[in-house]
């Protein structure tokens, strides 16, 4: 049994992570919950149990994905964009550092999944008008920023949810422990980030590049964006489950826009990602059939053995390995795995807190991190552009490694 729930788990969040045959990630993790269920490796029940376990990141996720269709079809996202390019004045690094400026918000308030998916063709739209002599340093920042600021507030990735679940601490608190941390994680990786492009960003650009005017749909979708943030820090400060919330405020972002644009909010709703909700789902039930095979004994076993014998080292240890792990096996299965060992209640805060970051920041090695930078190399593709993994590789070589390091330390101290 154990075996073969592992040799198809195994199977599944490889095909989730390489796309053999160039098929889309939700069909390796419905096929693999599915063999789960048909060779009789998990029964139905806990199958169903572990669907609905994932509840609230299906709500926050189809709540994000919503604000952001919606501000990315009301040009909302590239009137942003657009205003950053002229504020740049001609200056490339000015543009770099505004398109990260935007970035660090996009990520912070919306979720790194939206800075990858809705941001990226924006930047794309503005550096074609602003003549810059080469767009890659600001593409990458889309995906670098994206991790890097992905911890400042709970909303701001998925990940942060599906690892504290119901234990999500209060906004407050949330805050005291990460905030000093997250600061120096979007410097670090601004700084590394900048160095390995510095040779790129030369020229001028364009500094009367054409914007959107800000419509009256953008408008609206910036005060649902807002009204839904104010929401959201509400609930995360009353210490309430988020998902609901950002599901109701996305649908109130929709009903608005359509009432006073006199427009069906269908196009709104057929833009969502549903595919990236199948795929959570089936990551939820393999990673409850990896706990009936006891994979969340040993690892809170393991975690007490290492916390025994490294001592205070052992949460920056655990919070390096994990950051590791996640270009070997994605952060969001991970993600997942260390919710439920976070959820067995023997992890200490430092430890936990190591994960989350680990979880949250390893991503910036490889494209295989997360979702969000395998979202962000999709949305290159579909703009008729190209990154390879192994350039990607070279330049997270250089940032990730001593800006986990350093984050590390700094909220171990």
């Amino acid at each position: 049994m154990s075996i073969g729930i592992g040799l198809i788990s195994a199977l599944a969040v490889g095909g989730v992570i390489f796309r053999p045959f160039g098929w889309p990630e939700w069909i390796f993790a419905l096929v693999g919950a599915i063999a789960l269920v048909a060779t009789g490796l998990l029964t139905p029940s806990l199958a169903i149990e572990g669907i609905f376990e994932g509840t609230d990141v299906y709500l926050f996720l189809a709540g994000m994905m919503l604000l952001a269709e919606i501000a990315r079809k009301e040009g909302l996202f590239t009137w942003l964009a657009g205003l950053a390019c002229r504020l740049a004045d001609g200056s490339p690094w000015r543009l770099f550092v505004f398109v990260y400026l935007v970035g660090t918000l996009v990520t912070v308030f919306l979720s790194n999944d939206a800075t990858a998916v809705v941001l990226t063709p924006a930047v794309i739209a503005v550096v074609r008008a602003a003549e810059a002599e080469d767009p890659i340093p600001y593409l990458l920042i889309c995906a670098f920023v994206a991790n890097a600021a992905s911890f400042v507030l709970p909303i701001s990735n998925p990940a942060n949810i599906v690892i504290f679940g119901d234990q999500m601490p209060p906004l407050g608190e949330w805050l005291a422990r990460f905030a000093w941390p997250s600061a120096v994680a979007i410097a670090a990786t601004f700084a590394l980030l900048a160095l390995t492009q510095r040779r790129r960003l030369f020229g001028t650009v364009r500094n009367d590049a054409p914007g959107q005017p800000l419509t009256s749909g953008a408008q609206i979708a910036a005060f649902g964006l807002v009204a839904a943030i104010a929401v959201l820090m509400t609930a995360s400060a009353l210490d309430v489950a988020l998902g609901l919330p950002t599901a109701l405020a996305g649908l109130a972002t929709l009903a608005l826009v359509s009432i006073v644009k006199r427009k069906s909010p269908l196009p709104a709703l057929a833009g969502i990602s549903w595919t990236t909700l199948i795929l959570v789902a089936g990551l939820f039930v393999i990673v409850e059939a990896l706990d009936q095979i006891g994979l969340e004994t040993q690892l809170v076993s393991w975690l007490g053995d290492l916390k025994d014998s490294a001592g205070a080292f052992s949460a920056p240890l655990v919070g390096a390995i994990v950051a590791v792990l996640t270009n070997l096996t994605n952060n969001l299965p991970l993600g997942l795995l260390a919710g439920h060992v976070v959820a067995s209640g023997d992890t200490s805060r430092e430890i936990t807190d190591a994960i989350l970051i680990g979880i949250d920041l390893g991503p910036n090695l490889s494209v295989t991190g997360s979702l969000a930078t395998i979202l962000w190399l999709l949305a290159l593709r579909r703009e008729g552009l190209s990154f390879r993994a192994l350039d990607f590789l070279r330049i997270g070589a250089i940032v990730m490694p001593p800006t986990v390091i350093l984050t590390l330390w700094v909220a171990a101290g």
